[in-house]
């Protein structure tokens, strides 16, 4: 990679991610280089006023391929019922022929990404380097991706608690951070491996 690069930017669909990577995108392009920023068109619309470098940071759009759940003209997480990130994620999976063929075509030097964990694959048989940039702070990555817990070491006795028991409502968020944030942590780890 030579001192001014291209960039692919292809975060998961959704605009607390999008918005992140957009200031990056900025200061990577106020220092020279090129970005192409891999979006949906209707999250296009809305970031625009956000890219400070139009003619360094370019806005291509990807079309979300349909699969089971996933409502007509959905995008983005938010166009969708339960904000159901495994009917994203498997839509997204799809997009797999439609980024080589951008890959091909504009021939990146580096991509960008976050829960899409093919694309370090995708890069490599491109012979492109690939860096995940997660948006979350580096200790929630550590809670949730410990390496220790592959380990199998004893639990401590009384562990956990028989006494103590979450009330309705911990129970339930409980409940929404495991089933919709374990397969998006699953991928982010098999994406580092």
């Amino acid at each position: 990679m030579g001192s001014k690069f291209h960039a692919f930017m292809f975060p998961v669909y959704v605009f607390g991610h999008f918005i992140p990577y957009l200031p990056l995108a900025n200061k990577l392009a106020e220092k020279g280089h090129k970005i192409t920023f891999l979006l949906p068109k209707k999250a296009q619309k809305r970031l625009e006023p956000l890219n400070l470098f139009p003619d360094s940071i370019v806005f291509d759009t990807l079309t979300l391929p349909p699969v089971e759940g996933l409502p007509v003209g959905a995008e983005t997480i938010s166009d969708l019922p339960n904000l159901s990130g495994k009917i994203l994620s498997d839509s997204m999976d799809l997009l797999r022929d439609q980024i080589e063929a951008k890959v091909r075509a504009l021939k990146p030097d580096l991509i960008f990404f976050d829960f899409v964990e093919w694309i370090p694959e995708v890069a490599k048989a491109f012979g492109i380097k690939s860096s995940s940039y997660q948006i979350v702070s580096a200790a929630c990555l550590a809670m949730a991706l410990a390496p220790g817990a592959e380990l199998n070491f004893p639990q401590p006795p009384d562990y956990p608690s028989s006494t103590v028991a979450l009330r309705g409502h911990d129970a339930n968020l409980y409940y929404f951070s495991i089933n919709v944030y374990n397969e998006l942590f699953l991928r982010i780890t098999r994406a580092l491996k």
